[in-house]
């Protein structure tokens, strides 16, 4: 088992993938994931001061979670099986782990974990298509319990969910200011994003259809 009532699927080089709600039903799949995620993220933090202490390099990793319906049980053939997932919404997991260092966090999950996994705190990051796919999906960082995100993170996340409001009704002056303000309480490469997206289009004639959805043109 992993984390949280999960399974531990493989190691792919420095990747490890495991999944929730097989062999055994889980009915909170979607929290423990989330959750195994966020611990994940804890003891890396707890290893960077011993790595450096062996003189190590220093350690980071990223954490993509996805839920949705996908095929599981024995793939291959007679002579080499495992059991394992398959599917768009594995896919798209992995892609979500991928673009982490892109938005310069370290975990994001998609909209079906976030709306499932609700004793978390979000961050909303942005509405996306993944390369190879037509349909965008929202994506979100989580921050922790919800009991136990702080005040102060907790206001700055409205804030920014308000910049990004402003941001989708292309108000680009007052999506601007508010960035400004957060990046100036505490630097952000997310801030930063936004504000040179926003640089780039607001110069631009934009289709009356714009939706603010992002196109990653890599895997």
């Amino acid at each position: 088992m992993f984390g949280d009532e999960g399974t531990l699927d493989k190691y792919v080089g420095d990747m490890v993938m495991a999944f929730w709600g097989a062999p055994l039903d889980d009915v909170g799949h979607a929290e423990h994931a989330v959750r195994s995620g966020l611990e994940m993220l804890k003891k890396v933090e707890e290893l960077k001061p011993e790595f450096e202490r062996l003189g190590l390099p220093e350690i980071n990793i990223g954490v993509g979670v996805n839920t949705g319906v996908m095929n599981v049980g024995d793939m291959g053939s007679e002579y080499r099986r495992a059991y394992t997932v398959l599917g768009d919404a594995v896919n798209l997991g992995s892609r979500l782990e991928s673009v982490t260092k892109f938005y310069g966090v370290k975990f994001l999950v998609g909209e079906k974990t976030q709306a499932l996994a609700s004793s978390f705190q979000y961050r909303l990051i942005d509405r996306i298509r993944v390369k190879g796919k037509k349909e965008p999906v929202t994506v979100y960082e989580p921050i922790g319990e919800i009991d136990g995100v702080d005040g102060r993170m907790v206001e700055s996340i409205a804030r920014f969910h308000m910049a990004l409001f402003h941001y989708y009704y292309q108000q680009w002056d007052k999506a601007l200011l508010v960035l400004a303000q957060l990046h100036q309480e505490a630097p952000d490469k997310i801030y930063e994003l936004y504000r040179e997206r926003i640089m780039m289009l607001k110069n631009e004639p934009l289709d009356a259809d714009w939706d603010g959805v992002f196109d990653h043109e890599v895997k």
